[in-house]
């Protein structure tokens, strides 16, 4: 009888956990009400934007499994101050780099060997920055401002 309810209890935990984990999954070019409006193109219809607009591309380069690019998406992606910045002086793409129709080619053109890598290219897709690991609210202002 113990293990009958041992094997609840330990059951109902693991089903709790799950159902109330909230899901941080990242995908491929989003938009998430008040933060960074990341655009739902390809690169080269960025790159087109981009000459038009005289805009930079912002890129930030994630994959799925990369922890430190779940937290800046959930945090310094979503501040309220980064979001106006980028959104009114970039086109803001987010391209998961092993799975999107993009992913590999941005990987090899660009040298992005860890994640999460933002990347600031022009519309001829020649890069003007490149910034490796977690970035807070204030640094992605600052190297935004830098350009």
């Amino acid at each position: 009888m113990k293990k009958l309810f041992f094997l609840i209890a330990a059951s109902l935990f693991v089903l709790t956990a799950f159902v109330s984990k909230k899901d941080t999954k990242i995908t491929a070019n989003y938009k998430e009400e008040g933060g960074i409006a990341f655009e739902n193109i390809s690169l080269d219809e960025a790159m087109k934007m981009a000459k038009k607009s005289g805009k930079i591309i912002f890129i930030d380069a994630y994959t799925s499994w990369c922890g430190p690019c779940k937290k800046m998406a959930a945090t310094s992606f979503m501040d309220e101050n980064v979001a106006s910045f980028y959104n009114s002086k970039f086109i803001n793409l987010k391209i998961e780099m092993e799975k999107s129709a993009d992913g590999p080619k941005v990987a090899r053109m660009y040298g992005v060997k860890a994640y999460p890598t933002l990347l600031f290219i022009d519309g001829d897709g020649i890069l003007k920055k490149s910034v490796i690991g977690f970035q807070t609210s204030s640094q992605l202002i600052s190297t935004g401002k830098s350009l």
